[in-house]
């Protein structure tokens, strides 16, 4: 995955554009409160200007009343307030426009993230760009925001105190701009170099993170204690983040160098100019009063420089930083809809046909299927029977279309899969892989993700755990269907694995699918109960297209016709009877397990 160089003002726009987006109340605000904010600091130094002129002539002129030094330092008050209450405001604006941007960021996250060809799953470059992503879509999107209201309302501000000191000395107001400048030069050369370790380092990042997960997650608790690997794991992680943190430090102590360097020069400069602007005072050229606007109004362009530049340094960061977020939303997908999609038949007529197809995955070069060709008739029920990475799997997977063939086609009723909609597609296919998801939510929503699109009806929902035996899993549980499942949240309650699977199959049988698909989910059953899974299944599946995949050839027998593969080829094919009157490959593998119940 390459890097695109975007020009600033595009990603800036972009960025602004889903600020917005998340919240367009907040940035109005936001943009509100900077105007009011960016007028006062003026008004409270010309008010401090009037409060030292008022009581340096009533020291003078003992005939003048102390009210107007009164009013004038009410009104200084008033104005203080005022700020005080922009300032809170603004910090409560902030806290609810980055929440706002924050929550819209991962939503936008999420939906790429399902989008994505499954593909990038298996490209480590994509879980760095993903990793790169989510550690800064949360929050650089807020930053600048933020820094743009920054740098304009400190930009306003400085140039009504730089036209302020220029009508005093244009040198003071040179000094002013000038001193701030190296320091700021020095930020965004540290901020590149630390852009460029952390793109270099997301693979370490990702490994030490890989080790906390196994020391902390449930998966692999069990051989983590069996096997004594925690101390070998903690020291894995340990030393990772050592060398990473070691390398952050170096790149902090520079930047701390190059900053003390520029503070000295600005401490030099603000206050020679200090000196300046006492001396003329001494002289008589100015008042009391205009020596404190002065020193004010300087001390105050140089927070308000500082501040503008500061947020500059800031947006090159955060546009620096938002590229990951970019670059992995600007993925593009393989795997693409059609223009304009077919409409899927229903009820099938002809069937599927797998013509001459060939594949090998993106990340690799062996061809996992090699010129397969075989037909499956609506009703019928096949199954897939070879060693592990013959390409039984991966023949499912381009059904699903959650990959394309790179050679040859698959036709449903004469129509290539890739003219149909993919979710419409997939709406007409009920799968079961061996690798099936435990979701940690209660029992009926386990099920009822086999169908979001249908109601979380209850009497659906129990008919389909009857077809798979779960039913009677679930009524032996303490809430019954609403039981939340796994251990990861409170009150939960953990099944076996062959309880796992019938709740997965129940999820296959809450789809009202025309094809349905058994990728060996069974496999942690017993022989006796996996073959009444698949006998009742093929029951309840009766009218609809089926394709079963499993170890077990007691089982498969059953299927209508039996496709063997070996190296992603079809090398026999036939009813079980005829495959095993041949003695071929299959035969001798039914042999062998036969022995085995003898």
């Amino acid at each position: 995955m390459r890097l695109m160089r975007v020009p600033v003002i595009v990603q800036l726009r972009r960025t602004l554009r889903l600020v917005w987006q998340s919240g367009p109340g907040w940035t109005v605000a936001s943009v509100a409160l900077l105007v009011v904010q960016a007028a006062l600091p003026l008004l409270t130094l010309y008010l401090i200007k009037l409060v030292v002129d008022a009581v340096a002539t009533a020291i003078a002129d003992k005939a003048v009343a102390f009210g107007r030094v009164a009013a004038l330092v009410g009104l200084a008050g008033a104005v203080a307030l005022v700020s005080a209450v922009c300032r809170s405001l603004a910090g409560f604006v902030s806290e609810g426009q980055a929440q706002a941007v924050t929550d819209h960021m991962h939503d936008i996250l999420h939906a790429k993230a399902v989008e994505v060809d499954l593909e990038h799953y298996e490209n480590s470059q994509y879980h760095d760009t993903l990793q790169r992503a989510l550690q800064e879509a949360s929050f650089r999107p807020t930053h600048i925001l933020n820094g743009l209201i920054q740098v304009a309302q400190s930009s306003i501000a400085l140039l009504v105190m730089a036209g302020l000191l220029f009508s005093f000395h244009w040198g003071v107001a040179v000094i002013l701009f000038a001193a701030a400048v190296p320091g700021v030069i020095l930020r965004a050369r540290y901020t590149g170099q630390v852009y460029r370790w952390q793109r270099q380092n997301t693979p370490a990042e990702r490994r030490a993170w890989y080790f906390h997960w196994l020391l902390t997650g449930i998966v692999h608790a069990k051989e983590v204690r069996l096997f004594d690997l925690g101390p070998l794991f903690r020291g894995r992680f340990r030393d990772a983040r050592t060398r990473l943190r070691r390398e952050r430090l170096g790149l902090a102590t520079r930047r701390c160098a190059a900053d003390l360097a520029g503070q000295s020069s600005l401490i030099l400069a603000v206050f020679g100019a200090y000196a300046f602007i006492a001396y003329r005072a001494v002289q008589g050229a100015i008042t009391i009063g205009d020596l404190v606007m002065y020193y004010q109004a300087f001390q105050r362009g140089q927070d308000f420089l500082r501040e503008m530049l500061t947020g500059l340094a800031g947006l090159y960061e955060d546009h620096l930083f938002l590229r990951s977020v970019y670059e992995f939303l600007d993925l593009d997908r393989k795997v693409l809809e059609p223009p304009a999609p077919k409409p899927m038949p229903r009820p099938l007529r002809t069937g599927i046909v797998f013509d001459h197809v060939t594949f090998h995955y993106p990340t690799g070069t062996r061809e996992v299927l090699q010129d397969v060709s075989l037909t499956i008739r609506p009703g019928e029920s096949i199954a897939l029977v070879g060693e592990n990475g013959s390409g039984k799997t991966t023949l499912v997977k381009l059904l699903c279309r959650l990959y394309d063939p790179t050679g040859g086609a698959i036709t449903i009723d004469g129509v290539d899969v890739r003219d149909f909609a993919t979710a419409a597609l997939r709406r007409e296919i009920g799968v079961i892989f061996q690798d099936y998801a435990q979701y940690q939510v209660t029992a009926k929503e386990n099920i009822w993700f086999g169908n979001v699109e249908a109601a979380a009806d209850h009497d659906r929902i129990v008919a389909a755990a009857r077809r798979s035996g779960a039913d009677e899993v679930i009524r032996g549980l303490k809430h019954g269907y609403d039981t939340m499942l796994g251990k990861w949240f409170d009150h939960g309650e953990e099944l076996s694995i062959g309880e796992w699977q019938k709740v997965a199959l129940a999820r296959a049988f809450m789809r009202d699918a025309q094809i349905v698909v058994l990728d060996e989910p069974t496999s942690a059953l017993d022989a006796k109960a996996e073959y009444e899974v698949f006998k009742q299944f093929r029951r309840l599946a009766e009218g609809r297209t089926t394709i079963l995949i499993s170890h077990r050839l007691s089982t498969v027998k059953m299927a209508d016709r039996i496709y063997v593969l070996g190296d992603g080829r079809i090398v026999e094919s036939g009813t079980h009877d005829e495959l095993v009157r041949e003695g071929g490959r299959y035969g001798r593998l039914y042999e062998t397990q036969a022995r085995q119940y003898r």
